[in-house]
């Protein structure tokens, strides 16, 4: 069933996520109802999304990087390790689907390690780079009550707005 994307302000997205300890039906059908709704995202098209976006405060989120690939669940993940990359390295613009046609620049570590459990409970390690990288830092963040935004503007970069499919410098 697609869920409602919840958007700023609302306090669900600026709230800790806690743990899951069951892996029962109860969460299959919440993994289930953020997958519908992750793959219902056109306008963007949906790379990522935690629990707290659609008001669920428990530390799941999916990600699917590239348009064509499978969707993928993280139970409680965790960054374990992370590679800062080339000194030179760009920030890279991102949004997010609960702040609507919002943008701003953000520099993330290249790659990094996160440790989380699938939907049976069982435990993984796997290691991120490029843009994945920056999809699994997004919405764990989200998990930890932290947008985007609070990075672009600690980092002194600009945020935008899309207004007619160009983008305009933006204050909050």
């Amino acid at each position: 069933m697609i869920k409602k994307i919840v958007v700023t302000p609302h306090p669900s997205l600026l709230k800790k996520a806690k743990k899951v300890t069951s892996f029962d039906a109860r969460l299959e059908k919440i993994v289930q109802n953020m997958t519908d709704t992750l793959l219902a995202q056109k306008d963007p098209i949906g790379v990522g999304i935690s629990g707290n976006q659609i008001d669920v405060l428990q530390r799941i989120c999916l990600v699917r990087p590239e348009e064509n690939s499978e969707v993928q669940v993280l139970i409680n993940p965790e960054v374990k390790k992370t590679v800062q990359g080339a000194k030179d390295r760009k920030p890279v613009l991102e949004g997010c689907l609960s702040i609507p046609d919002v943008w701003g620049h953000v520099l993330r570590p290249q790659k990094v390690q996160v440790s989380f459990q699938d939907i049976k409970g069982k435990k993984h390690t796997q290691w991120y780079d490029g843009f994945a990288s920056v999809v699994v830092q997004h919405e764990i963040d989200h998990l930890n009550g932290i947008l985007f935004t609070q990075h672009t503007l600690s980092q002194g970069y600009q945020l935008y707005k899309e207004v007619n499919g160009e983008l305009e410098q933006y204050a909050l």
